[in-house]
C-alpha cells in the first residue's frame, strides 16, 4: 500500500470517529454581548474541551443506554493505575481530569475512542443548561430567604434573627421545609430554553443567550430541548 493511500485511509478513519450527540459539556468563561442587526444580545461564553467516548453503556449489561465521555488529560501522578488502564483505549495515557455521563435513547454506532464533534450543537438550537449554582456558604435567614428582620434601633435585640419557628402543643415540632439558616447555593440548577447564538469551532467556543448557572470555570451540561 502506498503512503498516499495509507494517509487517505487514516483521514477517513479520523472523520468516521467524529460523533454527534444531543448534548455537550463545557466550561463557563463569563458574560459578554454580541450585536445582531443593531440589537445587543447578552451571551454567556462557554469553552468546549474536546471530549472522547471512554465507555459505552447499554441496556443489556448496564440497564440503561448512555456513554461516558472523558476530557482534559491528567497527570500520571494524580491518576491510579486502574483508571489509567481504563482510559488508554480512549487515548488518555495518564488518565483524564473529567469523566461525565450522557444518557442516550440509543448508543448504537458509538465506540470507545470516538471524538465528540463540537457541531453537535448548532447556531439556533434551543438547549437546557445544568450546572452547580455559586456556593455562598452558611447564611442566616435574612440573606438566604430575604426575611425583613427586626427594628434596627431603640434597644431592639431582634435584628437579623429568624423569630419563632415552633408550633402549639400539637404538632409540637418544627415542620419540614421551614425556612431557616443554612447552606445557600452549591446545588444543581437547570435553566431551560436558552438559544445558541453562535458556535466558533476554531476557538472551541459556544455563545449562549442569557445567563447560565455556576461560577467562572465551572462545568455545565448543555442538552438539546
Amino acid at each position: 500500500m502506498s503512503e498516499t493511500t495509507e494517509q487517505q485511509g487514516t483521514e477517513q478513519n479520523a472523520g468516521a470517529a467524529q460523533a454527534q450527540l444531543d448534548g455537550l459539556f463545557a466550561f463557563k468563561v463569563g458574560m459578554s454581548a454580541v450585536f445582531e442587526e443593531g440589537v445587543r444580545i447578552p451571551v454567556t461564553v462557554l469553552k468546549y474541551e474536546p471530549m472522547v467516548v471512554s465507555q459505552v453503556k447499554n441496556a443489556g449489561s448496564d440497564g440503561y443506554e448512555a456513554i461516558q465521555v472523558a476530557f482534559k488529560a491528567d497527570r500520571a501522578s494524580q491518576t491510579n493505575a486502574a483508571t489509567r488502564e481504563a482510559l488508554k483505549k480512549a487515548g488518555f495515557e495518564n488518565g483524564a481530569k473529567f469523566r461525565r455521563e450522557l444518557r442516550l435513547k440509543k448508543a448504537d454506532g458509538l465506540t470507545v475512542g470516538a471524538k465528540i464533534d463540537l457541531n453537535s450543537l448548532k447556531k439556533g438550537d434551543v438547549v437546557k443548561v445544568t450546572g452547580a449554582s455559586r456556593g455562598r456558604g452558611f447564611q442566616g435567614p435574612v440573606r438566604r430567604w430575604n426575611f425583613n428582620g427586626g427594628p434596627a434601633s431603640h434597644g431592639s435585640g431582634f435584628h437579623r434573627k429568624p423569630g419563632s419557628v415552633g408550633n402549639r402543643t400539637w404538632p409540637g415540632r418544627v415542620m419540614p421545609g421551614k425556612r431557616m439558616a443554612g447552606q445557600w447555593g452549591n446545588e444543581s440548577v437547570t435553566v431551560r430554553n436558552l438559544k445558541i447564538v453562535d458556535v466558533i469551532p476554531e476557538e472551541n467556543v459556544l455563545l449562549v443567550r442569557g445567563s447560565v448557572p455556576g461560577a467562572r470555570n465551572s462545568l455545565v451540561r448543555l442538552t438539546k430541548v
